[in-house]
């Protein structure tokens, strides 16, 4: 079964798989095919439907690759994203969701609200306070907090 595979796809591994899955499939209803008559035959035809369609995306793929070229390189990580990231896990689960939904998502208020099962309130409230400990973690002044005024000695 799989050299019959094999000679349809020339690629040994895409037929190795094909016929375990059409196995596999067959497994599941094995008692019917039985019943019906030739159970090889079955197995045979969905190995061979299964590689072709392997095929077809393989191919699609690579005409789609062809189409709009290799994905472009993704950048590294700099320092600063890792210290948010970094800061963000340090936070409460409540407080790093709606941190998240809220500026990551760009989501309002009241839809972080509804996707999290609060009010209003309670999310700016959380964000309140991510931001007063994110600005902790990442070592800047709390925006809530006003800097302190210079001391003039005279």
């Amino acid at each position: 079964m799989v050299a019959a595979v094999y000679a349809l796809t020339g690629n040994l591994a895409d037929a190795e798989d094909a016929v375990q899955e059409a196995y596999a499939r067959a497994w599941a209803k094995w008692t019917r095919l039985q019943a019906d008559g030739d159970p090889g035959g079955w197995v045979r035809v969905v190995a061979q439907r299964l590689a072709i369609s392997s095929w077809r995306k393989a191919r699609n793929r690579l005409r789609a690759h062809v189409r709009h070229g290799s994905p472009s390189a993704v950048p590294e990580l700099g320092p600063d994203h890792v210290a948010l990231v970094a800061a963000l896990q340090k936070l409460p689960k409540d407080q790093r969701r709606v941190v998240v939904l809220f500026h990551l998502y760009d989501l309002p208020a009241e839809a972080v609200a509804r996707e999290l099962g609060c009010s209003a309130g309670a999310v700016r409230t959380r964000l309140f306070r991510a931001r007063q400990a994110l600005a902790e973690h990442l070592g800047e002044e709390s925006a809530a907090e006003p800097a302190p005024a210079p001391s003039s000695t005279r």
